[in-house]
């Protein structure tokens, strides 16, 4: 249950009538208190506890060796600070492919533990099984199709997916066996503005896009990015609306100089 106990307002409902009045979905991650806290009052709809905290949080190359514990703790941190958007965690890498009764398992422990709202998994007819069987237990389900960085070793490459007619076909092919298999919204990541589009115009659930162009239904980006904490990561659909980087490490500086000059603390900051 999110702060004093309260009903979030964004739902899986909610998300379908935006889609339906053509309002627009902003989707941004988080995995701590205090971040989530700030967004929350900024009017965010879903914050995504991305295993992407692998990489922003924890200095790993890819999200693959994040485990459920710590996607949890994250989750938890989370939740105690939001009232309104929903909260939605990945299933990390592991903990739902190819075995769909360790999948609802590991679906129900994160939701019990964490009191997300709900949960994103990655691919397609592949984990077909595993997303029905979650689904089954009352659990709402996020798609993630396009790059899907879990599966970076398969692919061997961050480049841009379903440029090809045949890997297009295959990617609307799963969106819609997702969308039959009962999940609520999808998660398109990095594929051609066209394919992105035409995927938002079939399906009935929304469609959130990063990297797929603005034919979607709404958009995410990772906040760490967005916010220009993270230098070394510029993929072209990244837009950096600030740069805290800069001013983290002149705040460093600043503190650093004072504490060497003597200058902090000074008389007023003295009991």
């Amino acid at each position: 249950m999110s702060v004093e106990g309260k009903k979030r307002i964004i739902t899986t409902q909610r998300l379908l009538e935006m889609k339906q009045n053509g309002e627009k979905i902003a989707m941004l991650t988080a995995y701590d208190y205090t971040s989530a806290k700030i967004i929350d009052q900024a009017g965010i709809d879903i914050i995504l506890v991305g295993d992407s905290a692998a990489n922003v949080m924890a200095g790993h190359e890819t999200t693959l060796p994040i485990t459920i514990e710590q996607m949890i703790y994250h989750a938890q941190s989370v939740v105690r600070a939001v009232k309104n958007p929903m909260v939605v965690v990945d299933m990390p890498f592991g903990t739902y492919q190819g075995n769909s009764k360790l999948a609802v398992s590991n679906a129900i422990r994160i939701m019990k533990e964490a009191e997300a709202d709900a949960l994103k998994v990655e691919g397609g007819s592949e984990i077909i099984e595993s997303v029905l069987t979650i689904i089954s237990a009352g659990i709402p389900v996020m798609g993630h199709l396009g790059l899907t960085p879990q599966s970076i070793h398969k692919f061997g490459t961050y480049n841009v997916r379903a440029k090809e007619e045949a890997e297009a076909n295959k990617l609307i092919e799963d969106a819609i066996s997702l969308e039959q298999a009962g999940c609520f919204a999808l998660v398109l990541e990095k594929i051609p503005a066209e394919v992105g589009k035409r995927v938002a115009d079939i399906l009935k659930i929304p469609v959130i896009g990063i990297g797929a162009g603005n034919g979607v239904d709404g958009q995410v980006l990772v906040m760490h990015d967005m916010l220009g904490l993270t230098q070394e990561f510029s993929p072209r659909f990244l837009r950096r609306y600030h740069d805290l980087h800069r001013e983290m490490l002149k705040a460093v500086q600043n503190y650093i100089k004072d504490v060497k000059d003597k200058d902090f603390p000074n008389d007023q900051e003295q009991y």
